[in-house]
């Protein structure tokens, strides 16, 4: 009996933004390789407004427009990170439901 495949869920989304996936047994495959490199760009980015987040807190005089700026960054690393992990906890409990 042949194991089942890995569905490795991607760091970007398709047509009508739905999600998009691997099916592999190899993870050092161009697709697989590709998609590292962007999760990394994305954990990358995310700790930079991280940064810039406390930096934007701390100044009193924020401007609102910087503070809606800020919020839509922030909630766009935060949706890249919650994808990165879900997929990472996924490859990790192979054939386990995700719970969410």
């Amino acid at each position: 009996m042949t194991a089942p495949s890995k569905l490795r869920l991607l760091p970007w989304v398709g047509l009508e933004g739905k999600p998009c996936y691997l099916s592999t047994d190899d993870g050092s495959g161009y697709i697989s390789r590709l998609a590292d490199n962007i999760e990394s760009a994305q954990l990358g980015f995310a700790a930079e407004i991280l940064e810039q987040a406390q930096d934007t807190l701390d100044d009193a005089d924020a401007e609102p427009d910087e503070l809606h700026s800020l919020a839509r960054e922030l909630t766009g690393a935060l949706r890249d990170v919650l994808r990165v992990a879900i997929s990472r906890n996924y490859l990790l409990t192979e054939g386990e439901p995700l719970g969410l």
